[in-house]
């Protein structure tokens, strides 16, 4: 194949420099990445060669500027994977993990351009560079430093085996997650097997059935289908089968992931000690905000116990519910969301079916939108003239005081060729060195399409929404001049900050106002429902603060063993659970076999706490509008946009919140919020 006449390899002549998504097709990746390897690999020798000493400009933001047509690339093969993905695909995905693992290590250990930038570091506080040039400078050393530039010999080569094996591993292991989810299918044959489940979910399982060929209802493991399903279900054989399916998830034959997981944690425990640290959980913190793992047991220490206690409370109504329905009070874990509705409805008079016609995607959209704008000034534009990858997209340009800022791609609705859960990715990170480069974002959420008329959200897909466009806004908004310090390229756990602070805006009074519409007859949500929605806010928190809990948990505790063989996950699993005392019947978030989070790639590996370490932030912050008497405070928001929105990691993250908030943060907003503590 020509340079000619791959696309990855050509400029792209599109409306802002988008990907030709009708002209590209799985078998051009391969050869396009074996030309950008090259090309990239020749501009950081060139960069080493030079003959002048060692300056920023022609160091650190040459390094910078340098690899932009292979991230181009890289990243429009990592959504098309995560998207919108097919067999052709996943085989080139299979076969380029390595050697896309292997060329960043051949970057990552450059020993002539890490001659230069160690040289520069060395004269740091010499030189005559404005903040974002000394962070740049240091973010960059450290990167290298991390992934072994400072090795030398045989210590040096293992690394880079080690990076391209783990890369192979976890991408069989998000493969074999994928396969199970999209093999799984539960037929609803008749009146009796659709029992209990409101039209929604009816409409819902009809369009999943449509979409795989059968005439009828399908539930899948989706979880915009298996968890209502799990909640309104009448059938307790459906649901057990539905929940076995679900959590089991990773350990089908041929496709286990056992084995997998056990590699990729003795490389991470020998990548770890190679730099220096006694095991992977140190290596991951110490560039993290919270530094240590005993600071993030500080944290959770705070929520296990009570977390517990809560949740053995709302276990007892539970069998309570079960009692007066006539029902098994035995409580297992297929039980639990079908039995909490009931007392959910019970306690707060609330079900999905008379808050679902609200919420329309349509008017959530225009409601993240409206937010959007009247925070941070944005205005969205969509266009419908350019190809994308799948009909079910949309795109957006993005403007801020008349000008355009990026490219914004919502792709919302659950199919078999897409990852299950909800993610923001980027297509084009925002930068200014060299050229303005406006990003190109996207969120992609995994609700039930509507089999016909408009697809209706629940109140937690809502906050989903609003969440995963906090990701997209810090993205959007980012107002830097290097790439390496653009957007979401902060420590994981503050990268959840301007996500969770978001969906607060969900159940701003104004917002509901102007946005939540039944779809019927256009009234406004009634203040008694809003009302009992907030109250219910607290309802059942202890279930899920102890299944978020405990996956984090045992995260840690799984990369702080020293286990030079890894560990048989299932084994350890279980042990941890009934050490930590975990209620069978509540579980985890995510079992070890299909914990994409920790094992599909190491970005939350030993950092699944981050979530709720950003929450601690997200609580303080919101509770500063509040503080201020409005959501749309024009002085904070400014405050919002310049120190956490757009500031990317173009400064110390715990000064960038002290700066907005005024003090350091407490964990008291947080508990209360989940109803931990008394309000």
């Amino acid at each position: 194949m020509t340079t000619n006449s791959n696309p990855l390899l050509q400029d792209w002549d599109t409306p802002h420099q988008l990907p030709p998504f009708d002209l590209i097709r799985a078998e051009h990746f391969a050869p396009a990445f074996t030309a950008l390897f090259a090309e990239h690999l020749a501009e950081i020798d060139a960069i080493a060669a030079d003959p002048a000493a060692p300056t920023f400009a022609n160091t650190a933001a040459a390094f910078d500027a340098a690899g932009a047509r292979l991230s181009r690339a890289e990243l429009l093969f990592e959504n098309l994977t995560l998207s919108e993905t097919n067999s052709e695909l996943q085989a080139v995905e299979r076969d380029m993990a390595p050697a896309l693992a292997a060329h960043s290590s051949k970057v990552s250990m450059h020993a002539g351009f890490f001659a230069r930038l160690d040289a520069l570091y060395a004269q740091r506080q010499s030189l005559e560079l404005n903040e974002e040039q000394r962070r740049l400078l240091a973010r960059l050393h450290l990167d290298f430093v991390r992934t072994g530039a400072q090795l030398q010999g045989a210590d040096r080569d293992r690394f880079a085996v080690i990076v391209s094996r783990i890369a192979e591993l976890s991408t069989q292991f998000s493969q074999n997650v994928l396969a199970d989810e999209s093999e799984f299918r539960l037929t609803l044959k008749d009146e009796a097997d659709l029992a209990g489940l409101p039209d929604f979910l009816r409409d819902a399982a009809q369009s999943a059935g449509k979409e795989r060929g059968v005439d009828g209802y399908v539930i899948t493991l989706s979880r915009s289908l298996v968890v209502p399903f799990l909640t309104y279900s009448t059938r307790r054989d459906l649901r057990e089968s539905a929940w076995r399916a679900w959590v089991s998830r990773g350990e089908h034959a041929g496709r286990e992931n056992a084995p997998l997981a056990k590699e990729i944690l003795a490389l991470r425990l020998e990548k770890a000690n190679l730099l220096g640290y006694k095991n992977f959980a140190d290596y991951a913190l110490a560039d993290r905000m919270a530094g240590t793992p005993d600071a993030v047991y500080q944290l959770l220490e705070q929520v296990w116990e009570p977390a517990k206690q809560s949740c053995a409370q709302e276990r007892a109504q539970l069998v309570e519910a079960a009692r007066k329905l006539g029902e098994a009070q035995d409580i297992q874990a297929w039980d639990w969301r079908y039995l909490a509705e009931k007392v959910r409805v019970a306690k707060y008079d609330l079900d999905d079916a008379e808050v679902k016609p609200y919420f329309s995607l349509d008017n959530m959209l225009r409601a993240v939108f409206d937010c959007a704008n009247r925070l941070f000034g944005l205005t969205f534009a969509e266009r419908t003239d350019v190809p994308l990858y799948h009909p079910d997209v949309r795109l957006f340009e993005v403007s801020r005081d008349g000008q355009l800022i990026g490219l914004f791609l919502s792709d919302n609705f659950a199919r078999a060729s897409k990852r299950s859960g909800a993610w923001m990715n980027i297509f084009r990170s925002q930068s200014r060195n060299g050229a303005t480069v406006l990003p190109i974002v996207i969120n992609n959420n995994n609700f039930a399409k509507a089999s016909s008329g408009e697809t209706l959200l629940s109140f937690d897909d809502v906050t989903t929404l609003f969440h995963e466009f906090g990701h997209g806004l810090h993205g959007l908004l980012s107002n830097v001049t290097y790439n390496r310090l653009a957007g979401t390229n902060v420590p994981q756990d503050y990268v959840e900050l301007p996500s969770q602070l978001l969906e607060n805006w969900a159940l701003v009074p104004e917002v509901l106002e102007r946005h939540a519409r039944h779809l019927q007859t256009g009234a406004v949500i009634p203040a008694d429902l809003v009302a009992r929605i907030r109250a219910s806010r607290t309802f059942n928190q202890g279930y899920e603060t102890v299944r978020y809990t405990a996956s984090t948990l045992i995260d840690l505790a799984l990369h702080q063993r020293t286990d030079a063989q890894g560990v048989d996950i299932a084994e350890f699993e279980a042990a941890e659970r009934i050490r930590l005392g975990v209620p069978p019947e509540a579980g985890m978030n995510h079992r070890l076999p299909h914990f994409g989070h920790i094992f599909s790639d190491e970005y939350y590996a030993a950092g699944y706490y981050v979530y709720m370490w950003a929450e601690v932030l997200e609580a303080e912050a919101f509770d500063a509008f509040e503080e201020a008497g409005s959501a749309f405070d024009p002085a904070l928001a400014e405050k919002l946009y310049r120190y956490i929105y757009s500031a990317g990691d173009s400064r110390e993250q715990g000064l960038a919140f002290r700066t907005f908030r005024g003090r350091e943060p407490q964990a008291t907003p947080m508990l209360r919020k989940r109803g931990l503590i008394a309000a």
